[in-house]
């Protein structure tokens, strides 16, 4: 019995360094998918490390005949940033398209 909990608390230990999460907890404030950059760095204050590069989104259409051809591109703005709040709490990846947070991942124990 002991052995399988050992087993189920190292696996759930693996899963957690490795899950994306919906929120994160800065003090008592929460982030959540969908806040503003502005939102972030007022509650959680400026990241350890942040970068910015741009990425293009699009949609083409074809016709089946191949007579007509609709492109439609958009340019975003990626910015990813990584928050470490130490060795008691897991590093954070943020990652913010054209300045909303669309996504939060835990990265393993900080520093």
């Amino acid at each position: 019995m002991r052995k399988k909990l050992l087993a189920i608390s190292g696996l759930l230990g693996l899963a957690l360094t490795c899950t994306n999460a919906f929120a994160l907890r800065c003090g008592h404030l929460l982030v959540e998918i969908g806040d503003h950059k502005s939102d972030v760095v007022q509650k959680c204050g400026q990241p350890d490390f942040a970068d910015q590069r741009l990425a293009a989104t699009g949609l083409t259409l074809r016709h089946p005949g191949g007579a007509l051809q609709l492109n439609q591109a958009e340019q975003i703005v990626i910015d990813e940033w990584t928050y470490n709040f130490g060795p008691r709490r897991f590093k954070q990846f943020l990652i913010f398209e054209n300045g909303i947070l669309v996504d939060i991942e835990n990265l393993g124990r900080g520093n």
